[in-house]
């Protein structure tokens, strides 16, 4: 897959602290292909590994800066014509956990989930990655869902990820989430495998700033009286 090709390339090139033409070259063109949200994992995994090498010690920090300089200018950004204002994804199948999983992985500051409930490992695995490098997550989800078997969202707040509860009878059942305050995700999609596996469902994503803000203040609010 690409992601596990370039993080071959970081990793090979950090051995050295060089990135030589044939690395700069593969990295340049595999970069091509990824989605906006794919190409700040990259920046990201760039930036966690020479994090990691500062970190340990006994590594020149400048060679490191350089090297991590010479990575960032090699990701190619997305060009205006590439740029794609939405999308929609649908189930059965691996299509809408695997954009969801991207775009988590891809946020650099804030993500804001408003779900249902969440009992899919790739995207809990993802969500706590996200918070661990340094990402501020905010989940509200369902109180009563929060207790089912298999629910994953009691899990992620005692690993200290923010999780706010509805405290109604009724259900919390939105499902939509925003990253970096600049791209929305919104459909009928349950967080949880049953939604990929076998049933019928979907998600649209959007980079429109309209609605990425009304959202936002839904979140914001949802958020306030909650807490």
């Amino acid at each position: 897959m690409y992601t596990k090709e370039l993080e071959a390339i970081l990793k090979k090139s950090l051995e050295d602290f060089k990135l030589d033409k044939s690395e700069k070259h593969a990295l340049n063109k595999l970069s091509e292909t990824l989605e906006e949200d794919q190409l700040r994992f990259l920046r990201n995994k760039a930036f966690d590994l020479s994090r990691t090498y500062i970190e340990q010690g006994g590594v020149d920090a400048i060679k490191v800066h350089n090297w991590l300089d010479r990575v960032v200018k090699s990701i190619q950004p997305l060009k205006n014509n590439m740029f794609i204002a939405s999308e929609a994804f649908f189930s059965p199948g691996n299509s809408c956990r695997n954009k969801i999983v991207n775009l988590i992985a891809g946020a650099e500051k804030n993500i804001d989930i408003c779900v249902f409930t969440i009992s899919d490992n790739e995207i809990t695995k993802s969500i706590l990655e996200s918070h661990r490098r340094g990402a501020e997550v905010t989940i509200i989800s369902d109180n009563d869902k929060a207790n089912d078997r298999g629910s994953d969202i009691n899990y992620l707040s005692d690993k200290g990820v923010k999780v706010i509860l509805d405290k109604t009878s009724y259900h919390m059942h939105h499902k939509f989430a925003i990253f970096d305050n600049k791209v929305l995700l919104n459909g009928s999609f349950n967080w949880t495998r049953s939604a990929s596996e076998v049933n019928e469902e979907n998600i649209l994503v959007t980079r429109e700033a309209g609605l990425v803000a009304l959202y936002g203040r839904q979140f914001e609010s949802l958020k306030k009286r909650l807490m």
